[in-house]
């Protein structure tokens, strides 16, 4: 397991899945309430082309919210293709800040 006194290294963190960097990175971002490392990493999932125009809008929040949640559901659980290597390189990313 990874020490939360220190950064991880790049190999310690490439050594680990997808699914565990994913699960770490989102730890992370809700203990730092970063919204914003959420949206960057819905918007590289597989079909979310629609989530680049969010833009969060007072009076589009309800449809920002309900694509988000969809977007969500494509990720969990389902094959994220040719956008593995980029979500992963955006975990190590965050992890290693």
């Amino acid at each position: 397991m990874l020490s939360d006194m220190t950064s991880p290294s790049f190999a310690e963190l490439d050594a680990l899945s997808t699914e565990t960097l994913r699960e770490q990175a989102f730890a992370k971002a809700r203990a730092q309430k970063d919204v914003k490392f959420f949206w960057q990493v819905l918007r590289h999932l597989p079909d979310a082309g629609d989530a680049a125009s969010l833009d969060g809008a007072p009076n589009s929040i309800g449809p920002t919210v309900d694509e988000a949640v969809a977007l969500w559901r494509e990720f969990e659980g389902r094959d994220l293709g040719a956008q593995e290597p980029l979500l992963r390189a955006a975990f190590i990313d965050y992890l290693s800040r």
